[in-house]
């Protein structure tokens, strides 16, 4: 479930009092976690993964599979609207990054290689995820 959007951070400084320094640097700031470093890459309970910024269901554990990356990769989302997408050229690249709808948060990036039904990879940082197990 997640919190209404009065209840979000106004300013850069409220955001960082709530969040840890790599949160902040990867939902904020849209960076990068290093390849294989989140513990959520392995995590094969059900549940739902949430945005760390303001706990938002993102994606179902359902959906989750090993794309070797070295990212939680995610075949769909949780629900329509909880994401969305936006154009993103930084690096020489033209990619396709993925933010959370409610806060705005960066979550990582969707790729037309993913497994079937849909074809999509969502690549996202474990930094800005938190796992809800049922």
């Amino acid at each position: 479930m997640s919190e209404s959007e009065s209840e979000l951070p106004d300013n850069d400084a409220e955001w960082r009092e709530i969040l840890s320094d790599e949160e902040y640097r990867i939902l904020r700031e849209s960076g990068t976690e290093p390849r294989f470093s989140s513990d959520l890459i392995d995590v094969k309970d059900e549940g739902v993964f949430t945005c760390a910024g303001c706990g938002t269901e993102l994606f179902d554990s359902d959906e989750k599979f090993d794309s070797e990356t070295g990212w939680p990769s995610f075949w769909d989302v949780y629900q329509e609207g909880n994401v969305e997408t936006r154009p993103d050229n930084s690096h020489g690249m033209q990619r396709t990054e993925v933010v959370c709808a409610e806060c705005g948060g960066h979550l990582g990036h969707v790729f037309d290689d993913g497994p079937e039904p849909t074809g999509k990879r969502y690549c996202i940082n474990g930094a800005a995820l938190d796992f809800e197990s049922e």
